[in-house]
């Protein structure tokens, strides 16, 4: 299989963005679930951290939503912005933008946007889904997709509305993507709770991993792991993975209009 991302620096997009094929069908927790987690207006800001005995910032993501309509439905936007800082721009420049149009009602989306820029590979595709017909019209044809289907972006607040009371330690969640003009059957595995010590502070949180792709950037299996926040929010708090020199971490460093109070943060660094 080919590698479905090259690598790039907003390791928060990576993370739902380079699991390996499951061979699963999208379960219920990503067909049909209402937004209990989100509300339009919230700002999230993530760095990215190289680490090799040192934390290094090495770049930054940006995550938006806004309620706009799109052919005449009341949809969320969702935008996704990374880039890397000017001093690794002289090593690997990365300037990338990712949006998502998502029904309110389904949380589905109905067009997804990737125009990246990294280290000078530039990628541009815009997508219109049409869930109804099973359809997804980009930027290179027209191609058929399963039930459910989520871009690299809607997966990620769509994730947030997961019910992890119901599952146990090990649990997988599946679902599926459309990525590059294919289908890729994924899951997220549940890893249960802990407290989690990030750049920002110290927060109640739940734990979940990918199974990645071993490519030129990450090893393969189970090494990616993620934090997020063990309140109505469900926030993105921390991503971390090893690479092949040294390992990258990501933490959450700044919110606005958040939906509920932060109620899992323990204490401000």
């Amino acid at each position: 299989m080919k590698k479905i991302l090259k690598p790039f620096l907003p390791l928060v997009i990576v993370f739902f963005a380079s699991f390996t094929p499951a061979g699963t069908s999208p379960s219920s927790d990503f067909c049909g679930i209402r937004n209990t987690a989100f509300q339009a207006g919230e700002i999230i800001i993530m760095k990215v951290y190289y680490t090799l005995g040192a934390y290094i910032g090495a770049g930054e993501a940006t995550f938006s939503t806004t309620l706009e309509r799109y052919n005449g439905k009341p949809v969320y936007h969702f935008v996704g912005e990374g880039k890397s800082y000017s001093f690794f721009d002289n090593f690997f420049k990365v300037r990338d933008r990712y949006e998502s149009y998502v029904d309110t009602a389904s949380l589905l989306p109905l067009k997804f946007i990737r125009n990246v820029d990294e280290g000078g590979h530039k990628i541009y595709n815009n997508v219109s889904f049409n869930q109804n017909t099973n359809t997804a019209v980009s930027t290179n044809g027209v191609f058929k997709i399963t039930d459910c289907m989520q871009d690299v972006v809607s997966s990620m607040y769509y994730a947030r509305n997961i019910n992890f009371d119901k599952y146990k330690s090990g649990d997988k969640i599946p679902f599926d993507m459309f990525l590059d003009d294919e289908v890729y059957h994924l899951y997220i595995r549940y890893m249960g709770r802990e407290k989690i010590k990030t750049k920002y502070g110290k927060f109640n949180a739940i734990k979940i991993k990918p199974l990645l792709v071993k490519g030129t950037m990450f090893e393969g299996g189970e090494k990616m792991v993620a934090w997020v926040s063990d309140d109505p929010n469900r926030l993105l708090l921390r991503v971390e993975s090893p690479i092949s020199v040294g390992s990258i971490k990501v933490d959450m460093m700044s919110y606005k209009n958040l939906r509920y109070p932060l109620t899992s943060l323990l204490g401000v660094r």
